[in-house]
């Protein structure tokens, strides 16, 4: 099976003759257009292809009559003449004879122009649009290689880039990249070149040390500088090669057309004032200052006390006038483990979702998030056209040094982690600096955890690669016609809250048996549910724990997959009747009964005021006669009793086991990774962060309710599971002895 890449896709919001009407007349304004939802990146009036990035729609510039056509028919840097080579600065400019610079003048209006506007070059068959930025990467900043290579991923990079500045709700982009991406030199490129455009400014770079930022600013900032052409180089103070700030006296924006062919003085021009320089890494770094762009690199290695998120809650108000964004950050890096650095700029990344956004049309972070699977941009496996060669090639493709490709990157990358198989730290390592899904970035390490990371991991990458083959559905429940307590329907929809990767036959939904007025499962003898609930519809601080609802099945003679989690629901809705509902309709959907912990009752009520107390199962560690007032009203388990927390951990440890990665029938059925990735991160102490894990373990008991039935013949002493702890260095993971 082919690759099909999912980073971007062309999108049609705009009917093709409002588009053509009004770059007739070239009205697209460069920035966000809330009347059709889009970020316009280009500077003529007019617009063409549409990009949809990660949620984030890009309206590129018309194309025009005419690009430019190398005589390789790909990128190369446009050969800088010689005779303006030997010129350094405007002052070797003016001491240029009168009678030879008419000849330069259209070259230097359109390098500007090119700047400015972006730049059109025919890439072997395909006309193709780079933004201003990244023809100023691509034609004048040297970097450790010399020329930078034309990738199509940092074209991709730097569009996204672009929108980030263009939109005035957004602080920056927050990119989540492989190793060796390009993007220090990249960001580096883009300080140059904004810092030299711009007056009474100021530029900042922060990495995970401050001798990482040093060494940045040095080896690339300055670099950069020093080697841009004389007609882009604004007359610099102090040393030519500075270690802390780089200081730009006189402005770039005044050598036009119009001032180079005058001989205006030194000191008639007005002093430029902007300055590039570095901070020690710190939670207060750049805290009051003002500045119009901020790079932050390597920012998901920031280890205690430095903390990204405490250092961009600062630093972000100095990127703002009140309301108004002034400036933007540029922010990459790969991840480092979670508790080193890495669960920060997790939380950061999240909170950057362009998807998710407040009534002020702002992320949570403010910032943009943007994720380029490792396969765009790994070193050997791009061709000459800058273009990455996914699948293993047919016929002969050439790398831009002329080696032959004969494999392709995702069958290279797959070999190099089955090599690693045996080595868990080293196979989390691999995947966290070369990711192909998000979930590979944030992959932590293998240390000692209540479950078997080693068995959790080897689903997670089964899941992933076999994730077109699941069959799991994103939907919605309904009531048939708006009815409720009749019968319920489930329906696919993106934007749903459910997953499922099965639905019982037709004549086994909706199965309720009716005893004495009160309903009840007709499918008890198939599977059950367990459910983490809230009883509260909003929260102080706008966050609050999700509800989660897990379907299990057991092992029956039904048309039903054996001992399968089957659901997944991860939500929280605008009020806890809408969570309510939808737990309600599932169950109904299914004919199944739920466990729940009735610490936070409402839910349990909601049951039975409308009927349904028989769908809400009681504790199944005491006898009838043995329950509280209110466990005999509603049902439920508590989740003080630190048995029932032992039992219910115990439970998840033992369906791992047998259930989930490699087991003796093949690997495991358990197809939803948001809930194995809770699981690889559950920690006992603190329970109530985890409403993946509470609710599939609920689950879990609920199917494996024999096991805590008490003999009512005997006293039994409390439940006593010890849960083992897990070494998962090598091969195999191992018990810990306790």
């Amino acid at each position: 099976m082919s690759y099909e890449q999912t980073l971007y896709k062309i999108v049609e919001p705009i009917k093709n003759t409002t588009i053509t009407r009004l770059n007739r007349t070239k009205k697209w304004k460069y920035g966000y257009n809330k009347e059709h939802d889009i970020v316009v990146i280009s500077k003529n009036g007019t617009i063409g292809q549409i990009y949809e990035i990660q949620g984030l729609q890009i309206a590129l510039p018309m194309q025009p009559k005419d690009v430019y056509v190398h005589e390789k028919r790909k990128w190369q840097q446009i050969a800088y003449p010689k005779e303006l080579s030997r010129l350094k600065n405007i002052f070797d400019w003016r001491s240029y004879p009168e009678e030879s610079k008419e000849q330069w003048f259209d070259y230097i209006d359109e390098e500007f122009k090119r700047r400015e506007e972006g730049f059109w070059f025919l890439n072997g068959k395909e006309e193709t649009y780079i933004t201003g930025t990244h023809y100023m990467y691509l034609q004048w900043s040297k970097i450790d290689v010399g020329a930078p290579d034309f990738r199509e991923a940092n074209r991709l990079f730097y569009i996204f880039w672009e929108a980030c500045k263009a939109d005035k709700r957004c602080y920056g982009m927050c990119y989540l990249k492989n190793r060796r991406s390009g993007f220090s030199f990249m960001s580096s490129a883009e300080t140059v070149n904004q810092a030299t455009i711009s007056s009474d400014a100021r530029f900042g770079i922060l990495s995970k040390t401050g001798a990482d930022a040093k060494k940045m600013f040095t080896d690339k900032v300055v670099p950069i500088s020093v080697n841009y052409p004389f007609f882009f180089k604004p007359i610099q103070d102090g040393m030519d090669r500075p270690k802390s700030e780089l200081a730009y006296r006189v402005p770039a924006s005044k050598f036009t057309r119009k001032k180079i062919t005058t001989n205006e003085k030194q000191e008639d021009l007005v002093g430029l004032d902007t300055t590039i320089d570095w901070k020690n890494t710190g939670d207060n770094s750049y805290d009051g200052e003002k500045l119009q762009l901020l790079v932050h690199d390597e920012s998901g290695k920031w280890e205690r006390p430095d903390n990204i998120l405490n250092n961009w809650r600062v630093t972000k108000t100095c990127l703002r006038l009140g309301s108004r964004i002034i400036g933007k950050c540029m922010m990459g890096s790969t991840s480092n483990a979670l508790d080193k650095g890495g669960d920060n700029f997790k939380k950061l990344y999240n909170a950057s979702d362009v998807t998710q956004r407040n009534r002020n049309g702002q992320t949570k972070s403010g910032l943009y998030s943007l994720f380029i699977p490792m396969e765009w941009n790994y070193e050997g496996f791009i061709d000459e056209y800058g273009r990455p060669v996914f699948d293993t090639p047919s016929d002969d493709v050439l790398a831009p040094d002329g080696e032959l490709i004969d494999i392709g990157v995702i069958d290279h990358w797959q070999n190099e982690a089955d090599g690693l198989k045996n080595d868990q730290d080293a196979l989390n390592e691999f995947y966290r600096q070369f990711p192909r899904t998000t979930e590979h970035a944030f992959r932590d390490e293998a240390q000692n955890s209540i479950f078997n990371l080693i068995k959790i991991y080897e689903q997670i990458d089964y899941n992933e690669e076999m994730s077109r083959t699941l069959g799991i559905s994103t939907g919605s429940f309904q009531w048939v016609n708006g009815v409720k307590d009749t019968k319920v329907i489930f329906y696919p929809d993106p934007k749903g809250r459910f997953k499922v990767s099965w639905v019982p036959p037709v004549h086994l939904q909706n199965n309720i048996v009716i005893k004495n007025g009160i309903k009840y499962p007709g499918n008890d003898h198939m599977g059950a549910f367990g459910c983490d609930s809230y009883d509260i519809s909003g929260t102080v601080d706008g966050k609050g724990s999700k509800g989660a609802l897990h379907g299990l099945t057991k092992f029956s003679m039904e048309d039903a997959p054996p001992s399968q989690f089957f659901l997944e629901y991860i939500a929280r809705p605008q009020t806890a009747e809408i969570f309510f509902e939808d737990v309600l309709m599932a169950l109904i959907y299914y004919g199944m009964p739920m466990l729940a912990e009735n610490n936070k009752p409402r839910l349990l009520y909601h049951l039975r005021r409308r009927g349904y107390r028989g769908f809400s199962m009681n504790r199944p560690d005491k006898l009838w006669n043995k329950l509280s007032t209110t466990e005999k009203e509603i049902g439920g388990i508590p989740n003080t009793s630190e048995d029932i927390k032992q039992a219910h951990a115990a439970a998840i440890e033992m369906y791992i086991q047998e259930k989930v990665g490699q087991t003796k029938e093949g690997i495991g059925n358990m197809y939803f990774n948001t809930t194995l990735n809770d699981w690889s991160r559950f920690d006992i102490t603190k329970r109530t962060k985890y409403d993946a894990t509470i609710s599939s373990g609920l689950a879990i008991m609920a199917c494996n309710r024999h096991l805590y039935r008490p003999n009512p013949a005997m006293k039994k002493a409390p439940i006593n599971i010890q849960i083992a702890k897990y070494s998962n260095k090598g091969t195999n993971s191992k018990i810990i002895k306790q």
